[in-house]
Formats: structure tokens, C-alpha cells, sequence
């Protein structure tokens, strides 16, 4: 069975369900999700997506994300696909949620009504090599300055959310 995503309107009420990519290929609203986990030193967890992505393939972004399959809560969503992307599971803690729409020069659009989720961990990392390229631990500080120097490296969503998430993890 085709990956489905949960289709929403501008207030997260679910509204149908779509296969994954028609939903990209149409830039239908639809429910994700984004992971932030940092280690005790305050140390960001970044993933460079694989470089056969459907979409943003290579770039650099935070922990984990992804969709909620139909009948699935965000949580169990972000727990599941932590351990599937990463390897491993933590106690998250939901910060805020966000729209963004961005284009890809592939035609596909991202329209997603994203969940911004975070947690501690400091274990063995263990990604699966079809969703992860490679990953580091880095402070918000150098996280920071590589985005103002090479922007392009990361995700859009990644970029949108990083200021209010260091805003609420740094309150």
C-alpha cells in the first residue's frame, strides 16, 4: 500500500487522507512533523537527508521528520520515525506547530501543517543509511552561523523553524 498523508485545513482538522506524493506533486496542506533532539552539552542533532530523497536530498536539517500515517498521533509518528530514521527513541515534548509551503525544482511542493517536537539524548545513534547520509551533534552557535553562510545547505523547513526553536529551548 501507498504511503498516505493526513490532508488538513489551516487549523490541523483533518480533512481526508492522500497518497504521499500526489500529495506533494498537488501542494496539498497535510500534517507532519519535525524532531529537535539535543545531547546535554546543548548540542543541536543535525541529519543530512540521503542523497536520494524524494525531495532535498543531501541538505542538512534537524533531528528527524515526517508524516503521521491515517489514524496515527503526530507523538507516535515522531517516536516511530526516530527510531526508524535514527536509530533510537527519547521522551519528546511538543514547542510549537507552523504552515510552510515550499517548491522544489523537481515540481514537487511541500504544504505541510508542521508539528515541532524536541528531546534530550545522548546514546548510540544508529540512522538507516536509505534515510541518512550522515549526521552530527553541533552547538546552536555554529548551527547558526553555517546557515547564515551557506543557506542552501539546509532544508526550508529547517530554516523556518530553527530561530522559535532556539527561542523555546533557550528561554
Amino acid at each position: 500500500m501507498e504511503a498516505q498523508v493526513i490532508l488538513v485545513n489551516e487549523q490541523d482538522e483533518a480533512t481526508g487522507v492522500m497518497e504521499k506524493m500526489e500529495a506533494h506533486r498537488k501542494g496539498m496542506l497535510h500534517r507532519a512533523f519535525s524532531v529537535f533532539v539535543m545531547n546535554d552539552k546543548g548540542e543541536m542533532l543535525l541529519q543530512q537527508r540521503a542523497l536520494d530523497k524524494y525531495h532535498s536530498g543531501g541538505l542538512w536539517t534537524n533531528t528527524c521528520c515526517s508524516h503521521p500515517l491515517p489514524g496515527e498521533t503526530v507523538e507516535a509518528a515522531a517516536h516511530r520515525r526516530l527510531f526508524e530514521e535514527m536509530g533510537f527513541d527519547c521522551a519528546l515534548t511538543g514547542l510549537f506547530q507552523f504552515t510552510y509551503r515550499t517548491a522544489f525544482g523537481n515540481g514537487l511542493i511541500e504544504h505541510e501543517y508542521d508539528h515541532v517536537l524536541s528531546g534530550i539524548y545522548n546514546g548510540i545513534i544508529n540512522p538507516d543509511p536509505t534515510e541518512v547520509n550522515d549526521y552530527r551533534y553541533m552547538s546552536i552557535t555554529a548551527v547558526t552561523r553555517l546557515l547564515e553562510a551557506e543557506p542552501s545547505q539546509f532544508t526550508s523547513w529547517f530554516q523556518l523553524a530553527l530561530p522559535r526553536v532556539i527561542e523555546r529551548l533557550t528561554v
